[in-house]
């Protein structure tokens, strides 16, 4: 950790992350017109929002940040690969890091890492179909569409809320903090697909305490003390690659993860790399 990391990520540890959640969820939803004109005109302005992309451009049609925030884009901007046995990639953002689950260890940055169990709630026999595996996670910034969609189709198995803390997922916190994805509140979904289990991990991060899916709505807050499961049976949902699945209210980051011999990425997604909702990042493998 340099002095720079230090100064951002140290004071982190002190502050009350659910608290400052709380509030600034207050500030996203409210509806004054003049309040949440100024905060979206200045987001778009300080991260160069394309708003072009946007289905709706006028910021007074937004009733509240938060709307602005998880706003659709127009139809045919992100086209869906179509290519044979593609694995789409499910956010616009960049790559944090992706690769190799070894022995059941999980890169993060700078020699830390941890481990798929403790990203999936605790649970060895959750983990157990990602041994050797493949993941990906992919970090969303403040300009970037917020929604999530599928990699692959996929029927529901089961969802995970794990608590936990809100640091902030930046890149200067992922070198510093160790085991950063698997500290931060997150909701995991389980999905049975053509190349096996697949998890997609919605994590939360400082000021952004709120997950939803499209098959439950707002699964946190509520903030619990421990790990929430819920198990889907014969009315399970299926997803088709492509189809929204959930949205960050504000945002974070996603992780992917495929069990051994099932799936590979492309070569050139890689740590830092921009991505795009719906480009090809990897195949299925037979």
């Amino acid at each position: 950790m340099n002095l720079k990391e230090a100064l951002t990520t140290l004071p982190q540890y002190l502050l009350p992350h659910h608290g400052l959640s709380s509030l600034m969820s207050h500030l996203t939803h409210c509806e004054n017109k003049a309040w949440k004109n100024l905060f979206i005109q200045q987001i778009i302005r300080h991260y160069g929002v394309n708003m072009e992309e946007a289905a709706e451009r006028d910021v007074d049609a937004y009733k509240s940040f938060n709307h602005f925030f998880t706003r659709e884009l127009k139809p045919g901007v992100r086209p869906l690969t179509d290519a044979k046995n593609a694995i789409a990639c499910p956010a616009d953002g960049a790559v944090s890091q992706a690769g190799r689950i070894t022995g059941g260890d999980i890169f993060q940055a700078k020699g830390k890492s941890f481990t798929a169990a403790s990203l999936l709630g605790g649970s060895p026999e959750r983990a157990r179909p990602f041994e050797d595996g493949i993941f990906a996670t992919i970090y969303l910034s403040p300009k970037d569409y917020h929604r999530l969609h599928m990699p692959l189709t996929g029927t529901l198995r089961e969802m995970v809320h794990v608590p936990g803390r809100l640091f902030s997922v930046n890149a200067a916190t992922t070198n510093s903090v160790p085991g950063l994805f698997a500290r931060n509140e997150r909701v995991a979904a389980i999905f049975d697909t053509e190349a096996g289990p697949m998890a997609l991990v919605l994590v939360g991060a400082i000021f952004v305490s709120s997950v939803e899916t499209v098959w439950h709505g707002v699964v946190t807050p509520p903030t619990v003390q421990s790990v929430r499961t819920w198990q889907y049976g014969a009315d399970a949902p299926t997803l088709k690659i492509g189809e929204e699945m959930g949205r960050f209210n504000m945002g974070s980051t996603i992780i992917v993860l495929f069990g051994k011999d099932r799936a590979q990425w492309r070569e050139d997604f890689k740590a830092d790399k921009a991505v795009q909702l719906g480009e090809p990042i990897g195949t299925t493998l037979a």
